[in-house]
């Protein structure tokens, strides 16, 4: 008669999270830095949005869609997309100079994280001084009663960052005015001749849409677009 031994039961499995880790220089992690790892990483969508050329991408293509008539042509994903790979495009040359004054020098230990977040920041401040418009970055001065800096290195990130949003704004509402002015002139000569032949039902723009399109292919719209785009950032 075969016998059986009962199975012993085994120890009870403990799971944790350790929240210390080992940075790149070797030291310790504590959950101080980590936290503030993650919001810098949650925070990042508006970093990208409001320090880089995105803005003034975003608003001109939407202009140029609205110019058209076209209502969601190209699609909301689409004109995102372009206007993300023309922003790092644009801003390839100052991630590689972060990524050779701030990032591989923090990896491989050679400066501390202070002093890489200054290293990082100044070409985005370079790029964004070049931007922003005297009169934008006066009047936050004067907003924020810091004492008159002499050099623009004495301008805080707090005075600069809203300087450039205006000024990228104030561009991008200027770009889209001139981008609007050959289809007003192509919906008036439509209405004017609409109206002229006594087609009052008509609605004046389902018949200039087509001549808009076609304008707008035949001087190569998109290529002018995205080349005043990249060029005005020069």
């Amino acid at each position: 008669m075969a016998s059986y031994s009962l199975a012993q039961p085994e120890e009870p499995v403990k799971l944790g999270i350790n929240i210390e880790g080992t940075g790149p220089s070797g030291e310790s992690l504590n959950g101080f830095e980590i936290i503030f790892l993650f919001t810098i990483l949650t925070l990042a969508p508006s970093i990208l949005i409001m320090m880089t050329s995105f803005t003034r991408i975003i608003i001109v293509l939407s202009f140029t869609r609205n110019a058209l008539g076209t209502q969601q042509m190209p699609p909301n994903q689409v004109l995102i997309g372009l206007a993300l790979f023309l922003t790092f495009f644009i801003m390839s040359p100052i991630g590689t100079e972060i990524n050779e004054r701030a990032i591989s020098p923090y990896l491989a230990g050679q400066i501390g994280q202070e002093q890489a977040l200054e290293e990082a920041m100044e070409p985005i401040r370079n790029f964004m001084f070049k931007q922003t418009r005297e009169k934008d970055l006066a009047m936050f001065v004067n907003l924020s009663s810091i004492p008159k800096p002499e050099t623009l290195a004495d301008i805080p990130n707090n005075v600069l960052i809203p300087s450039f949003i205006i000024s990228e704004l104030k561009t991008a509402f200027q770009m889209g005015f001139l981008i609007y002015v050959p289809f007003i002139v192509v919906d008036m000569v439509v209405a004017s001749t609409l109206m002229s032949m006594g087609m009052m039902m008509l609605p004046p723009v389902m018949i200039s849409l087509p001549f808009k399109i076609l304008l707008f292919v035949m001087v190569d719209g998109w290529n002018l677009v995205v080349k005043t785009l990249v060029t005005g950032f020069k």
